[in-house]
């Protein structure tokens, strides 16, 4: 697929999930809620809008589009994403965790804030993902928005990302460097499970059946790994300027990382394989039109610079 029209595709989608973002975290109160606190809401917005590549509410649309759904339910469950995927940054760069300063080249929340109204604004957009899905507007079968719930709850949990971060935690400070194995689950909690629901919501809502969804699932899961390899290199060798975030970070907090596990050129090695992973996943989901689109995202993910 040529570059311009997979660019095209990526703009399409984030600008789709951006204008559902912006009516549901309107300053107006939606039905059955008393008052939206400004403050809160300016956080919300200020974490969540006009900012990031959109690449899991890419996949979730895309997914959908690729199996024959192309109405706004998949926007409306990429928008849920989006959230939840805010919420998790505000949380990550608060002083207790990673206290970053920068992120996508603005102050973060609890700069730009206070770090009290950077922790609700992150609980309120985790808790505003789960309230999109289990909306009938993102999909009329109820066992469809109850399965999204459930997977969406799995991917930010304890099995997930949260799980993940407390990995992450625990190696600054360990004794010993992970081994390459800790680091590829550490990295499939923490950055990958998200990325492969992402592609999993778009599996369920156009329907999927068993053998693609199977193919889909580990598509997102090498996708989601190839995402996080191709970050660390970033981290390695790029500059804050360009990634909008403070580079070198990593190394200099005792992070596992594939980087540090295999050095610069294993790691460029895993990541080829991963994005070789993938696109056999894509062949396996029997996927025609739609599945070029999917391939080049693999491309996307390993070729990024930001």
């Amino acid at each position: 697929m040529e570059n311009q029209a997979f660019n095209a595709r990526l703009a399409a989608a984030a600008a789709a999930t951006e204008a559902e973002l912006d009516a549901l975290l309107s300053f107006e109160p939606k039905s059955g809620e008393p008052v939206r606190p400004r403050r809160l809401i300016e956080a919300m917005r200020y974490s969540t809008l006009g900012g990031g590549k959109r690449l899991r509410a890419f996949l979730v649309i895309e997914t959908a589009w690729a199996l024959g759904r192309s109405d706004a339910g998949p926007v409306r469950a990429a928008a849920a994403i989006e959230c939840l995927h805010a919420y998790s940054l505000i949380h990550d760069d608060l002083p207790s965790m990673d206290d970053d300063d920068l992120r996508r080249g603005r102050p973060t929340a609890h700069r730009a804030f206070d770090e009290a109204t950077a922790i609700l604004a992150g609980d309120a957009l985790q808790t505003l993902a789960f309230e999109i899905l289990a909306d009938p507007d993102t999909d009329a079968n109820a066992g469809t928005r109850t399965a999204l719930c459930a997977g969406l709850a799995r991917a930010a949990g304890l099995a997930g990302m949260v799980g993940g971060q407390m990995l992450d935690i625990a190696a600054e400070s360990s004794a010993s460097p992970l081994s390459t194995a800790e680091v590829a689950r550490l990295q499939g909690m923490k950055t990958g499970a998200l990325i492969r629901f992402s592609v999993e919501a778009g599996a369920r809502l156009a329907g999927a059946s068993g053998e693609a969804f199977a193919a889909l699932s580990s598509y997102g899961a090498a996708i989601g790994a190839a995402f996080q390899v191709a970050d660390d290199l970033l981290d390695a060798e790029g500059d804050t300027a360009t990634l909008g975030k403070r580079a070198g970070k990593d190394a200099g907090r005792g992070k596992g990382t594939l980087v540090a596990a295999l050095g610069l050129e294993g790691a460029r090695r895993e990541l080829a394989a991963l994005v070789a992973k993938a696109k056999a996943a894509v062949e396996a989901a029997g996927l025609r039109a739609g599945g070029e689109i999917l391939e080049a995202t693999a491309e996307f993910v390993a070729a990024r610079k930001s």
